[in-house]
């Protein structure tokens, strides 16, 4: 399951307040920003930076577990942005992946779509300031 990543220019925190702001202007929610690095830190053990944010609409994701409610492991959307030698790095798994792990063959719009949104997202958090 190799993840779909883009270099950012930015650090991890501001990379991760970029992509919410965008998800902020969408109407999308997020559900969670946990700091894996800032988790590691408070516990005494070193970790570079590193944010997964959670996040999603129900009306997109809701239809997907009728049909396979096994997705919903795999549900809310998520983005990792993390610090790799130096630089932000911004990863998700692409969705139109799990039409192949469950049984969402007759979803594969919904799924390229949520690729889509997950590809804006990325390119919105790391563009140039």
């Amino acid at each position: 399951m190799p993840l779909s990543t883009s270099k950012s220019p930015h650090s991890v925190r501001a990379t991760a307040d970029r992509i919410i702001a965008e998800l902020d202007s969408r109407g999308i929610e997020l559900f969670a920003r946990v700091d894996h690095g800032g988790g590691a830190h408070a516990a005494g053990l070193e970790l570079a930076d590193e944010e997964l944010l959670i996040f999603g609409d129900p009306r997109a994701g809701t239809p997907l577990m009728h049909t396979d409610a096994r997705v919903g492991y795999e549900l809310p959307l998520r983005l990792l942005v993390w610090s790799s030698h130096g630089e932000t790095v911004v990863g998700f798994r692409p969705p139109a992946e799990l039409a192949g792990d469950y049984d969402l063959a007759d979803h594969a719009a919904v799924l390229e779509r949520m690729g889509g949104l997950l590809e804006q997202l990325v390119a919105e958090g790391v563009a140039p300031a």
